[in-house]
C-alpha cells in the first residue's frame, strides 16, 4: 500500500471517510473541532495535487432516520472557514443529489454528504450500501481512525470496490497505526503503560497484552481497588468488581510469572461520599476506613508514578488516576500528566489515547508536550487489545 504522501491525487476524486463525529451545543455550534482539525492536511493534500474531495461520517448515534440535530449540515460552515474554500453539502449521502453533485465536483472542490447513520444499512457494514457510496469517487481514503474498530460499510466493506493501487490511509489513520505499532511491537525498554479508569472488566484484554510487551504497568483509577480487595486490603465504600477478584489475583500472578512490575497506589484520597464538596482525608489504599471511598491517588502514589515514568523510554496511557473532573481529585492525574511530558522532553516516546486521558492532557496544558495524542478511544483499546481492526484490515487487504 501506497503511502499517503506519494499518491498523486491528480484529476482523480477521493472519497475520504472522515470521523467528523464531534459534539455539538444546542444551538448547533462545534464545542471541540479537533476531530475536524485532525483532518485537514489529508484534505489539503488531495486539494494541492489537483484533486476533488467527497467527505463522509457520522454525527452521534441517531436512531430514527434523519434528524435535525445530527445532520452534517452544521459542520459545513465551520468546515469551509477552516479550509478556506466553500464546503458544498449533498442532503444525502447516497441518492440523485449525492451522485449529481459528486459527477460534477471539480478539481480543488469539497463535497461533504450528509450523515452515513441516518441509514441502518450503514452499521449493519451492508454491501450494497456501500457500493453505492463507492461509485460516487474513484479512490477510497480511510482516515477516520476512531471507527476503524467498526466493520461497518464506509469504513471497512466499502473498500472491496477500489482496486489495491486506489484504497489507502490518510494522514489520520497513517500516523495512528505508525504510533500504535511502535509502541506496541518496536517499544524501546523500560515500556511502561499506564491504565486508569473505573473497572478492570473494561481493560483486562489490554492490561493481558501489555503483559507480553511492557516491562512496567501502573494501575490506577477506580479499579486499583478492585486488586486491593483481592489483595484482602480493607477499601472501605471504593468502587470494586467483587466478581472480577479473581481475575485480578490471576493478572498479578501472570505478572510476576512474567517479570512485569505491577505498580498500584499505595495512597489514596478519600472522600465520605462521591461529591465535588465532599469532605476528603488520604489514607493507605490498603487501609480506607468504612464509609470512605478512594476517588484518587495519594501523594505518595503520585510521587512513585512520576519517578516510574521518568525512568521509562516509551510510555503508553489509557485512562485517568482519579475522577479528574473534580478538582478535589484531579491532583493525581494532573501529576501523571505532567511526568509523561517531562518525559516525553527527556526523549521517551509516548502515546496518549482514550478519551478520558486525551481530555486529562488537554485540560492540564499538556497536548502538544506529548509524542502523540491517539484520535480514537475505542478503536485504540481495542488495538492493544491485540485485535484486528476492520478498517485498517479492509485497507490494507
Amino acid at each position: 500500500m501506497a503511502p499517503f504522501a506519494d499518491y498523486d491525487f491528480s484529476g482523480r476524486k477521493a472519497l475520504v471517510r472522515v470521523d467528523f463525529n464531534v459534539p455539538l451545543d444546542a444551538a448547533f455550534n462545534i464545542t471541540d473541532d479537533n476531530r475536524i482539525r485532525a483532518t485537514l492536511p489529508t484534505i489539503q493534500k488531495i486539494l494541492k495535487d489537483g484533486g476533488s474531495v467527497i467527505l463522509m461520517s457520522h454525527l452521534g448515534r441517531p436512531k430514527e432516520g434523519p434528524t435535525e440535530k445530527y445532520s452534517l449540515k452544521h459542520v459545513v460552515k465551520h468546515l469551509s472557514e477552516l479550509l478556506g474554500t466553500e464546503v458544498q453539502f449533498a442532503d444525502d449521502c447516497i441518492g440523485a443529489d449525492a451522485a449529481k453533485k459528486a459527477a460534477a465536483l471539480q478539481p480543488g472542490q469539497v463535497l461533504l454528504l450528509e450523515n452515513l447513520r441516518f441509514y441502518t444499512e450503514e452499521e449493519k457494514g451492508d454491501k450494497a450500501f456501500a457500493e453505492k457510496l463507492a461509485k460516487l469517487g474513484d479512490v477510497y481514503v480511510n482516515d477516520a481512525f476512531g471507527t476503524a474498530h467498526r466493520a461497518h460499510a464506509s469504513t471497512a466493506v466499502i473498500a472491496q470496490f477500489f482496486e489495491k493501487g486506489n484504497r489507502l490511509f490518510g494522514n489520520v489513520m497513517e500516523s495512528e497505526v505508525k504510533s500504535a505499532e511502535k509502541v506496541l511491537h518496536n517499544s524501546e525498554k523500560p515500556f511502561t503503560a499506564i491504565i486508569g479508569g473505573a473497572k478492570v472488566s473494561d481493560k483486562i484484554l489490554i492490561i493481558e497484552n501489555l503483559l507480553e510487551r511492557a516491562t512496567d504497568i501502573i494501575i490506577g483509577g477506580g479499579m486499583a481497588y478492585t486488586f486491593f480487595k483481592a489483595m484482602d486490603g480493607r477499601i472501605g465504600t471504593s468502587l470494586c468488581e467483587d466478581d472480577r477478584l479473581d481475575m485480578a489475583r490471576d493478572l498479578l500472578k501472570k505478572a510476576e510469572e512474567k517479570g512485569v512490575t505491577i505498580h498500584l497506589p499505595s495512597d489514596s484520597i478519600i472522600a465520605d461520599r462521591f461529591a465535588a464538596d465532599a469532605d476528603i482525608s488520604s489514607a493507605l489504599s490498603t487501609n480506607i476506613p468504612d464509609g470512605w471511598m478512594g476517588l484518587d491517588i495519594g501523594p505518595l502514589a503520585s510521587d512513585m508514578f512520576t519517578k516510574v515514568i521518568h525512568d521509562s523510554r516509551t510510555i503508553l496511557w489509557n485512562g485517568p488516576m482519579g475522577v479528574f473532573e473534580m478538582e478535589k481529585f484531579q491532583h493525581g492525574t494532573k501529576c501523571v500528566a505532567k511526568a509523561v511530558a517531562e518525559a516525553t522532553a527527556s526523549g521517551a516516546f509516548t502515546l496518549v489515547g482514550g478519551g478520558d486521558s486525551v481530555a486529562a492532557v488537554n485540560q492540564f496544558g499538556y497536548h502538544d508536550k506529548v509524542s502523540y495524542v491517539s484520535t480514537g478511544g475505542g478503536a485504540m483499546l481495542e488495538y492493544f487489545e491485540g485485535k484486528e481492526l476492520p478498517g485498517i484490515a479492509a485497507v490494507k487487504a
